[in-house]
């Protein structure tokens, strides 16, 4: 069995910037800034925005409309602010806005799917849409995407790269609903919960608890806590139309997500009833604990963002299934750190139980197991890419093969990896890391893109017969 490199690589761009609202301080240290740009004369005002819009605004797309934004988030500590000049008030915009790297750290754990949109392609070619994990300052994590088209010689060729980056709006109407938080909530008991109307939004809860007499405030102090969490959590956004995939950048929004968004694993999803929709689990983390969260869009420009609950989401690592199985969702994840087990669900949202897949059993296994993205379906069963952890920490790239009635079922398992740091591939942020989340099949061979020590990314293909056949024979 060939495993063959290929020579495309993607390394991160500390060019590749957004803009976005600056928060400076405290209310004082506002109030300090806003008073200095009044102080300004109307010449002085005029050279301000003249250097802003020569040194800033060719940077950004929307940019007044993102600065004016910024301005309007202080306009309530202006006196007399409707009586303001447009101009002034995109240069205390300016003041109040900040440029961040998102991939000045790296650019890494690629899940690759094909692009909702396959026409006018010449034959045995494919577009594909690929997500990535960029980190910047802070290493904090966001998720970009970049398009392109792997022709009929399996070559990756990528759209041509836009010089912008762009955030999307959050979509305020989600509507949340007093189900949700009995699902969601430990302890929400009816007392709490007959506080709340039938349906709410998030804006709409805030003003609820807001009104609480002190003695509810108190009594159910974590529960309330709880509740904002959830909703603060559960999302939608949109991207405007005007910008192109591959501009698009989800960065951290909620609170459990404020130190990254980290390691989609993407799936292009068959419903029962023939359409398809796109879903993405990753792991939301605020710095001292994480979440698993799960992405839903079917065009990549509007997008939900849901929580996965119940006993069995305790560990990260977690990646759905293209369909369903006997009627049931199926999910593939890491338990307790170092195995891979698999779970069943009547319900997206909440999973409940898991099962054992693989242990580790492989010297080059003995530290840890997980999945490498969601499972692809072929004739010989359901192929999952999988990571392994040995000594050195060194991760190392393998494969499983599962029963496709019964994934629960492993068919068989490689031997030695499929893929493991080389010479080239060993240096990096953190050394000795092949990682991968997700792969795609295209002119029957397996397609997969890997990071590289935690800092760019290549891309690896193999014939999907022989990988299958290898694993069947226990080679």
């Amino acid at each position: 069995m060939l495993v063959q490199r290929l020579q495309k690589k993607i390394k991160s761009d500390p060019k590749k910037v957004v803009l976005q609202y600056f928060n400076i301080g405290n209310l004082n240290r506002i109030k300090n800034v806003l008073s200095r740009i009044n102080s300004l004369s109307e010449f002085d005002l005029q050279n301000e925005l003249t250097e802003i819009e020569n040194k800033f605004e060719g940077r950004h797309k929307f940019f007044r409309e993102i600065i004016y934004n910024n301005f309007l988030q202080v306009e309530k500590y202006l006196d007399n602010a409707e009586n303001i000049s447009q101009e002034k008030k995109l240069i205390i915009g300016a003041y109040f806005s900040k440029e961040y790297s998102i991939e000045a750290a790296s650019l890494f754990n690629p899940s690759i799917v094909l692009h909702p949109d396959q026409s006018k392609l010449k034959p045995k070619t494919s577009r594909f849409l690929l997500s990535l994990r960029a980190t910047g300052e802070g290493h904090i994590s966001s998720i970009e995407f970049k398009t392109g088209i792997i022709d009929e010689k399996n070559e990756i060729i990528f759209d041509l790269e836009s010089k912008y980056s762009t955030l999307p709006q959050n979509d305020n109407t989600k509507i949340f609903n007093r189900n949700f938080i009995k699902e969601n909530v430990k302890f929400a008991d009816n007392d709490l919960l007959i506080n709340f109307p039938e349906t709410f939004t998030y804006e709409e809860v805030k003003i609820i608890i807001n009104k609480f007499s002190p003695e509810i405030s108190l009594k159910y102090a974590q529960q309330i806590a709880d509740i904002l969490d959830i909703a603060d959590s559960n999302y939608k956004i949109n991207f405007s139309h005007k910008s192109e995939i591959n501009e698009r950048v989800i960065f951290p929004l909620s609170k459990m997500e404020s130190h990254g968004l980290e390691d989609l694993r993407l799936v292009k999803f068959s419903e029962n009833n023939g359409e398809n929709i796109f879903y993405g689990t990753y792991t939301a983390y605020d710095g001292y604990k994480f979440r698993t969260q799960l992405l839903e869009t079917i065009n990549f420009s509007e997008f939900e963002i849901h929580t996965l609950h119940g006993a069995a989401i305790q560990d990260k690592g977690m990646a759905l299934f293209p369909r369903k199985i006997n009627g049931k969702y199926v999910i593939t994840s890491r338990q307790g750190g170092e195995n891979i087990q698999i779970m069943y669900s009547d319900n997206l949202y909440k999973w409940e139980k898991f099962e054992q897949l693989q242990t580790p059993k492989k010297s080059w296994q003995f530290v840890q197991l997980g999945n490498c993205g969601s499972p692809i379906e072929t004739d010989e069963g359901w192929l999952l890419i999988t990571h392994a952890v040995g000594k050195f920490r060194e991760y190392s790239i393998g494969a499983l093969l599962l029963d496709l009635d019964n994934p629960s079922k492993v068919i068989g398992s490689l031997k030695t990896p499929l893929l493991e740091p080389n010479a080239e591939e060993r240096e990096g942020y953190v050394p000795n890391v092949l990682y991968s989340c997700g792969s795609l099949v295209h002119n029957e061979n397996l397609i997969i893109p890997y990071a590289m020590s935690d800092s760019y990314t290549g891309f690896a293909k193999v014939n999907l017969s022989d990988l299958t056949e290898t694993i069947k024979n226990g080679n």
